[in-house]
């Protein structure tokens, strides 16, 4: 019987249950990836050293999805165990031509699972074009997710986000983690490079380390004094103001 080749194939899957670590998800040309958890959280890096397009951060609990177009490549980060699924999809782009998270809906989140276990899909079956064609349908509708961390090129102020990422709930003023340049040249490498103030870009960091905390399970006191805030309500407030819900939620996601 004739083995399948690419020509034949519409999508192709790699699943891995992580306990933690990092590493390159792999690529292959002519691909596009739907990367998403099955349980868990973790953390992705796309850009910079790793590509195209500038160094971004974003957190996939599993109510979140990331589309990585063809050429794009990306690592992920697990601080606990994850069941990573990912689909290669053939063909043209369903989404935009760069990295893009989108929520997922439990219908999404179901016809993904299913993708990946029915892998690899076929041209020539029916089921396997209808299951995409659904697939593919709502992954248009589904809303993209904002919370992305840019991070800046100049090494002084990439050594200042290096610094805040490395310990979100230092209490050290910025001066004191400044390297080789001062405070006002830093806000406005910043703003020109990432789009934000150096405070702002603070505060998304401290947003995407707790959304990634509190989808792993972590209670919302110890999460809130990870991220560097002194009380419990203080955090909640900051969290509800910027996602419009409360971290229990995210944390039963």
């Amino acid at each position: 019987m004739r083995q399948p080749t690419d020509d034949d194939l519409l999508a192709r899957s790699f699943s891995v249950t992580m306990p933690g670590g990092a590493f390159a998800l792999p690529t292959e040309p002519g691909w596009h990836q739907l990367v998403h958890a099955a349980t868990g959280s973790m953390r992705v890096e796309t850009g910079g050293a790793l590509g195209p397009g500038r160094a971004e951060v974003r957190v996939l609990p599993p109510h979140r999805a990331l589309w990585l177009p063809d050429g794009w490549r990306a690592r992920v980060v697990v601080h606990r165990r994850v069941a990573l699924r990912t689909l290669y999809l053939a063909g043209p782009p369903r989404l935009a031509a760069r990295p893009t998270a989108v929520d997922v809906a439990p219908l999404l989140h179901e016809l993904i699972l299913q993708a990946v276990r029915d892998s690899p899909l076929r041209r020539d079956r029916p089921a396997h074009r209808r299951l995409l064609e659904v697939l593919g349908d709502r992954l248009a509708l589904a809303p993209s997710a904002p919370e992305v961390l840019p991070l800046p090129t100049d090494p002084r102020a990439l050594a200042l986000a290096d610094a805040l990422r490395a310990d979100p709930a230092t209490t050290l003023p910025l001066r004191a983690l400044a390297e080789g340049a001062s405070i006002r040249t830093l806000e406005r490498l910043f703003l020109a490079e990432t789009g934000l103030t150096i405070s702002r870009w603070r505060q998304r960091l401290r947003l995407l380390l707790a959304t990634e905390l509190l989808a792993a399970g972590e209670p919302v006191t110890a999460v809130a004094l990870a991220v560097g805030y002194a009380t419990p309500s203080a955090f909640t407030a900051m969290y509800r103001t910027h996602l419009g819900h409360p971290p229990s939620r995210t944390k039963l996601s």
